[in-house]
């Protein structure tokens, strides 16, 4: 993430709050540190387990990721970015547009019982 990236978003981010005793506990991770380690394992699909050391202990990566997941901050991260974005002309809502079809699927296409209709009893089943 380059600096002006994190920039964009570090004002979304919680404030660090340091330990009031030095030496106790481990250092606390910096939050860029984090969010790249966020970024890499959301973007490779691998295990938390597997994220390179040069993002911090896995586990501070995916703590962070759950504590800012349920508690908005994610959220307000991405609305953060989608407002700058869009203020700088980025984002073409025209190509987001959201159009419907409905179309009407059989019974076995939501995992009902095949060629059952209504009011009859399934089919037996044979053993092979």
């Amino acid at each position: 993430m380059t600096d002006e990236q994190f920039e964009r978003i570090e004002e979304a981010l919680p404030e660090v709050a340091l330990p009031e005793v030095e030496g106790r506990g481990r250092p606390y991770e910096d939050h860029r540190k984090v969010v790249n380690g966020i970024f890499r394992a959301d973007g490779s699909g691998a295990p938390w387990r597997d994220l390179p050391e040069r993002y911090g202990s896995w586990k501070t990566v995916y703590d962070r990721f759950r504590r800012w997941a349920e508690d908005g901050t994610l959220q307000s991260v991405a609305r953060k970015l989608q407002g700058g974005l869009d203020t700088e002309g980025h984002i073409d809502w025209e190509q987001l547009g959201a159009h419907s079809t409905t179309i009407r699927a059989s019974r076995s296409a939501a995992s009902g019982p095949l060629g059952v209709k209504k009011g009859t009893d399934p089919p037996e089943k044979t053993r092979t």
